[in-house]
């Protein structure tokens, strides 16, 4: 079966997730999505609580970004928070993820190096988008 390109990063934010819900099954886990119920982190999975990352190609050498609660729950519980990142998502075959699961020690030497930053997330909704593309054309 012919798999294509996801292109929007919802595509392949739901991608990873299939898959570490998937991987975490194999595993003898039951994972269950909190992504949009206010948890601190995207799944819930036997005594694991897991941020998942997605990239389209790979991690390595990039920054990651958590929300300051991630950051707090890794340091507080550092033996139920873990980092799942999933890569080479983006050309949309399954069979192709990376999956690097880091917890534990890793995770704490990762989260003593831990730079806090502040932003703004400005939403872009679709109208908004469609719009300014217009004015472009």
């Amino acid at each position: 079966m012919a798999t294509s390109e996801l292109r929007s990063p919802k595509q392949v934010e739901d991608a990873a997730i299939s898959f570490v819900v998937q991987q975490e099954k194999l595993a003898g886990r039951e994972a269950i999505d909190t992504r949009y119920q206010g948890a601190v982190a995207d799944l819930v999975s036997g005594d694991r609580i897991i941020e998942v990352k997605a990239a389209g190609t790979s991690f390595r050498g990039q920054d990651l970004w958590l929300e300051t609660r991630q950051v707090q729950a890794a340091r507080a519980d550092p033996d139920r928070f873990w980092l799942y990142l999933v890569e080479n998502v983006r050309q949309g075959d399954p069979a192709h993820f990376r999956l690097l699961r880091v917890g534990g020690e890793q995770l704490q030497q990762l989260m003593a190096k831990a730079r806090e930053r502040h932003y703004y997330e400005v939403p872009l909704p679709v109208a908004v988008y469609d719009a300014v593309l217009a004015l472009d054309d």
